[in-house]
């Protein structure tokens, strides 16, 4: 193993509740008053693509409008994250630093542009990842996207930690090791390799 890739949601924090918040906001602001979201149903369809996401939450709309109210909906995100923030999971900040003296560590996720750098800013994180990429710089399944970051930063045998089955497949696509986060949003019955808080990884 030389290097860990990380998912951000369900893996490192939560940022349900403020997403929810920003997502009503935008919602409200465009003039869609048949759509709201709440925590509980983000969380079922984060660390799936914008198309996904787009095509779950207004159904009702045309290809074309999804994604525009979506795009809307991620600028408003990432203004609110930067004074409302996700929490970060119990041991994710201390587990993180200790491991950046070890390994490379690196973020993988299926997020907008923008988001990982306001979880970065917000949390005090950025001095220990390396780098990152997402969906909305690549538009490729994560398993490629993965990849990408691979050959962009010469990793041979990174791990990758996430908490969904989405997760798992996309480290299979990619030919990597899969490790479940299983305090997440998800769940991965065929888990391998399991950690039951965050700080487990350093066990592992």
């Amino acid at each position: 193993m030389d290097s860990i890739i990380f998912d951000v949601d369900g893996t490192l924090w939560d940022s349900t509740e403020s997403v929810a918040a920003s997502w009503n906001k935008a919602i409200t602001d465009n003039a869609y008053p048949e759509f709201t979201v709440d925590p509980d149903g983000l969380s079922k369809v984060f660390g799936k693509t914008m198309t996904e996401i787009a095509d779950t939450l207004f159904p009702a709309l045309s290809s074309d409008r999804r994604m525009q109210l979506l795009e809307l909906c991620f600028v408003e995100e990432n203004r609110y994250l930067q004074e409302h923030p996700g929490i970060l999971y119990d041991g994710v900040a201390d587990t993180i630093r200790r491991l950046s003296a070890r390994y490379p560590l690196y973020i993988v996720s299926n997020c907008q542009c923008g988001y990982i750098e306001v979880l970065l800013s917000t949390t005090g994180l950025g001095p220990y990842i390396k780098d990152h990429l997402c969906f909305g710089e690549t538009q490729a399944p994560k398993g490629e996207t993965i990849r990408m970051l691979m050959e962009k930063n010469n990793l041979k045998s990174p791990v990758y930690v996430g908490d969904t089955q989405g997760d798992a497949d996309a480290c299979k696509m990619a030919g990597i090791p899969f490790i479940f986060a299983e305090y997440g949003f998800g769940d991965v019955p065929d888990a391998r390799m399991r950690i039951h808080t965050f700080s487990d990884l350093e066990k592992l």
